[in-house]
């Protein structure tokens, strides 16, 4: 991945994980080849592009095709160390001469979606190409044709296509924002930072968007399927109202705390609310963990002997713990339960947020409710 910064690429790396480019970044520097093409009939192999914070690095292109009032070009997407399901995909984009007067429009190709329900940042019937990277996009096409600010935007319609697209964004949250057809075009700086989980954390707040707009007052922020397969089938909630949470626990709280629904849910894995109960507001396995001597606290203030509470900081999981005090009658679940709610309405604080937490084991048989 070439880079025309690398001080500052190196600035970017220095956690010793590699960073990689957005979508909209690779997007952009495909519309950039593609559009000095059409104006000068060469493809600039790398091609050079203008991103936020004065970054200018350079993209080598995967593909290149000049055709009579066209031009298409093709970069893949490097992600760097970042567990990005797009990473290696490649981005197309054909730049064409446009109406007059009409500006430079944008239209979704193969693999790219299209938005169909509110409360994104695109109308219903756009192309999910979101506004930054149109911004990027525009803005090249501009430093492409050497227009100056007084001048106004080239006219000419940009369709991005993703190879694979619609079969990639099936194992995305697309399909549950109704964004259909294919992946969304994203990114704000045009880097990915690894393991910073950014895509993941925009598509919750995005959720809770649409959840809004569509009129829903009871979300559910989910661990994974099975705690969301309980949270349907105990509520009745339908699927725009289900969370895909993960371990985000905190970014589901804080975004509620700015943009509240009258009641929210909080359903998962009895070990991973065990962390919430304990003030984690990330519940992965890698920046957090289960203190069993934390549960054995909880265990003494519900009943719990002290030798069932000494058996309990012993266990090794927090499943384990509440098995073990289930059968001796103490509710360490339903503990568990209260704790977390009473430290997830400390995130949302005065926010006008009902909240219950419910935990289940991985078969989804509840073990504690805070109600």
């Amino acid at each position: 991945m070439p880079d025309g910064q690398g001080g500052r690429r190196g600035q970017l790396a220095s956690s010793g994980l590699r960073p990689g480019w957005t979508t909209g970044a690779c997007a952009t520097a495909a519309a950039r080849a593609a559009y000095t093409a059409l104006l000068t009939g060469e493809f600039p192999d790398p091609v050079e592009v203008a991103l936020p914070h004065d970054r200018t690095p350079s993209f080598a292109l995967t593909a290149e095709r000049l055709g009579e009032a066209f031009a298409e070009a093709a970069v893949t997407k490097d992600a760097g160390d970042d567990p990005d399901i797009t990473h290696g995909a490649v981005i197309r984009v054909r730049v064409s001469v446009g109406k007059p007067g009409s500006g430079v429009g944008f239209r979704a190709g193969a693999g790219v979606g299209t938005v169909t329900l509110p409360g994104l940042p695109l109308p219903v019937g756009e192309p999910a190409i979101n506004p930054m990277p149109r911004t990027m996009i525009t803005a090249n096409l501009r430093l492409a044709a050497g227009l100056d600010a007084e001048a106004s935007d080239p006219d000419l319609v940009v369709t991005v296509s993703i190879d694979d697209g619609e079969q990639l964004a099936a194992k995305t949250l697309n399909p549950r924002l109704g964004i259909v057809g294919g992946l969304s075009v994203l990114g704000t700086t045009g880097v990915v930072v690894p393991y910073s989980c950014s895509a993941w954390i925009d598509s919750i707040r995005r959720g809770v968007d649409v959840a809004r707009a569509l009129g829903h007052r009871h979300v559910a922020g989910c661990t994974g399927s099975t705690s969301e397969r309980v949270a349907a089938e105990l509520y009745g909630l339908p699927e725009t109202a289900l969370l895909d949470m993960g371990d985000f626990a905190g970014a589901v709280l804080k975004y509620l705390r700015r943009h509240p629904v009258e009641r929210l849910t909080i359903c998962g894995g009895v070990g991973k609310l065990a962390k919430l109960a304990d003030g984690h507001l990330d519940l992965h396995s890698a920046r957090s963990r289960v203190d069993t001597r934390f549960l054995a606290g909880l265990a003494r203030q519900s009943g719990a002997d002290e030798q069932l509470a000494e058996a309990v900081a012993q266990a090794t999981t927090a499943l384990g713990a509440v098995e073990l005090c289930a059968a001796s009658g103490i509710g360490l679940g339903d503990a568990i339960a209260r704790a977390a709610r009473q430290v997830a309405a400390g995130v949302l604080g005065e926010a006008p947020v009902a909240i219950d937490v419910v935990c289940v084991d991985r078969s989804g048989t509840i073990v504690g409710c805070s109600r």
